[in-house]
């Protein structure tokens, strides 16, 4: 079984080798430029006389410290991008200790009225999102989030096929996750794209051959001044105020388009380097596949669609150097020609971005469900079945728990079996509920899950575990429960569902809780439906007597010279050791 800290730190090694190495390298570049700038300084002073030998001195040492400066350049980014990779293994290795309670919550992702968002610390502190989270874009974030609330059921193979694709290549994802770490976008894809759909192109055809043709003029104009055929006014002035006039018809809405393409320059250079990652990687699986196609264009590939784009962007921003703006609209339409260039593009494409948006963002995601997957190489992709049980798993346990200190459970659960968890107070039943709860998200997800093996008949979740009152809309905690139980009635008449509850009806007296609950309960199993509830009232238990469908669990608790254990394993049967009372007493409370 491979071992992914080994990976991690090999390659943290070799990364941070890899960037010292190109450090030193532009230290060396540094110098050299000083040099070649100092020499070539004193080689121009030296014979400023003699112009003759001065200006290819000049020229040499000019073309020499732009070649340096741009060798430097390259190397920088090649080093920021070995830094970027030696962030993400020692942020693996943080993760894999245990140490990930600084990372993004996805607490603005928690959605009381979601199926289970809120219930089974999917979102939050300490949370599963906070665990797996190593998207890098915000859609990206976004599409982890659909996928972990999706409760989807359909294609759950070809998931699981994607994830192990990816699980197998982390060279490529480490290497996707730093490309895009390096680029901060501005502006959100989803708004780009609706300025792209939403622009009203606003220059003619004509546009397309005007500026060279008149490009070529001024070129010509230039010759004609050297030869002395016409004088440098006629050029200066005349000529040069019919190209700002020109341009000047236009001025006000390539501002705007200029004012828009400055916030989304970013975003399209970032994108455009991570399509080409894409595009040049080979897929087996075919989830994986139908994404790399959503990014074909014909013979053309999205990343130069979107390099060349980038490059016409970039020549409109140099519109902000004064002299260069005068001169290069005064005698090339500079600006007319960039625009033109911009809207064509988005007169092309722009009904394509949204693909390739959504298809870089898919993989921005889906590299952190490999990530996990290769991270837990003793986790198991459960076997898609469709027999009597909906889950049937040796050894299922929660995939955050301490895996030294984690008690695993088997369980097998059969279609319209109802069980009744009873245990004492800090036994395990609340994270029993959500290990289950897991078992399911991340099977539907297509992930693998923590047990030895497992057999699971796909259904969705709904659960009712943390209900909360509100003030702002005037309803106590009691009628809060009472209406996420109508909404879990409601939605078991349209489809299956596995319904998880934790002590429901909290909010009444205990007479009242006990007939309410077993009521409810009975309802649910009349209605067909699948799931567990946990409770500390025994009498629920009586159901199981009465429907054969009811199944008795519990979890235990003793008390062993003077000291509460627990051995968190889950049984046949129903509870009898409460530890309220010993607990009231061993902390003095009474």
């Amino acid at each position: 079984m491979k071992n992914p800290i080994e990976y991690y730190k090999s390659h943290l090694e070799l990364y941070n080798s890899e960037a010292k190495r190109l450090y030193k390298q532009m230290t060396a570049l540094s110098t050299l430029r000083l040099f070649v700038f100092l020499v070539t300084g004193f080689g121009v002073y030296f014979f400023f006389q003699q112009w003759q030998i001065a200006v290819p001195i000049g020229v040499f040492g000019v073309v020499v410290f732009i070649y340096l400066l741009s060798k430097y350049t390259d190397i920088k980014r090649k080093r920021e991008f070995n830094k970027a990779l030696v962030d993400i293994n020692i942020d693996e290795i943080k993760i894999a200790s245990g140490d990930f309670h600084d990372r993004n919550e996805g607490l603005q992702f928690q959605d009381p009225t979601h199926f289970y968002s809120l219930d089974i610390d999917l979102f939050g502190r300490g949370s599963f999102f906070q665990f797996i989270n190593r998207t890098t874009i915000n859609e990206g974030t976004q599409q982890l989030v659909n996928a972990l609330k999706a409760n989807h059921i359909d294609g759950i193979e070809s998931r699981q096929d994607a994830i192990k694709e990816l699980s197998s290549k982390p060279k490529w994802r480490q290497y996707y996750s730093a490309t895009s770490s390096l680029v901060d976008v501005e502006t959100p894809a989803k708004q780009v794209v609706t300025w792209l759909q939403n622009h009203k192109i606003f220059l003619p055809k004509i546009m397309s051959w005007l500026p060279m043709a008149f490009g070529l003029a001024s070129i010509a104009l230039f010759v004609l001044i050297l030869l002395g055929i016409i004088t440098y006014q006629a050029l200066i002035g005349y000529w040069l105020l019919l190209g700002l006039g020109i341009t000047g018809r236009y001025l006000k809405k390539i501002n705007a388009l200029a004012s828009n393409t400055d916030k989304v320059r970013d975003t399209f250079r970032q994108y455009a380097t991570l399509l080409d990652l894409i595009e040049n990687k080979t897929f087996s699986s075919e989830l994986l596949q139908q994404k790399q196609k959503q990014i074909q264009s014909g013979d053309k590939k999205a990343s130069d669609i979107f390099k060349a784009f980038s490059k016409s962007l970039d020549a409109l921003d140099n519109r902000n150097n004064l002299i260069g703006a005068i001169f290069g609209n005064g005698y090339f339409l500079t600006d007319i020609k960039h625009s033109y260039q911009i809207e064509r593009w988005i007169e092309q494409y722009a009904n394509k971005v949204s693909d390739w948006f959504e298809a870089v963002s898919f993989f921005d995601a889906y590299n952190s469900l490999g990530n996990y997957a290769y991270n837990h190489p003793e986790f198991i992709f459960p076997e898609i079945t469709n027999d009597g049980s909906v889950i049937k798993a040796d050894h299922l346990g929660h995939p955050l728990l301490n895996k030294e200190k984690r008690v695993d459970s088997d369980l097998t659960i059969k279609n319209e079996q109802f069980f009744i968890v009873t245990g004492a107070n800090m036994a395990g039943k609340s994270t029993f509920l959500r290990t289950v709860s897991l078992h399911i998200v991340m099977a539907n997800v297509g992930l693998p899950i923590c047990a030895k093996k497992s057999q699971y008949s796909p259904v969705k979740l709904i659960t009712s575990m943390r209900t909360t009152d509100s003030l702002t809309d005037d309803s106590s905690y009691f009628f809060s429960e009472l209406k996420r139980l109508k909404y879990i009635v409601d939605a078991i008449q349209k489809e299956p569902y596995f319904i998880v509850l934790d002590e429901i009806l909290k909010g009444t007296n205990s007479t009242d809780k006990a007939i309410g609950s077993r009521k409810f309960v009975e309802k649910l199993v009349a209605s067909n439906a699948t799931g567990i509830i946990a409770t500390h009232d025994l009498s629920l238990c009586e159901i199981s007597k009465e429907l054969e469908d009811v199944k008795n669990y519990y979890f235990d608790a003793e008390i062993i010279n003077d000291e509460l254990h627990f051995d968190y394993t889950l049984k046949a049967g129903i509870c009898q050791n409460m530890n309220a009372s010993f607990l009231l007493k061993k902390m003095n409370i009474v």
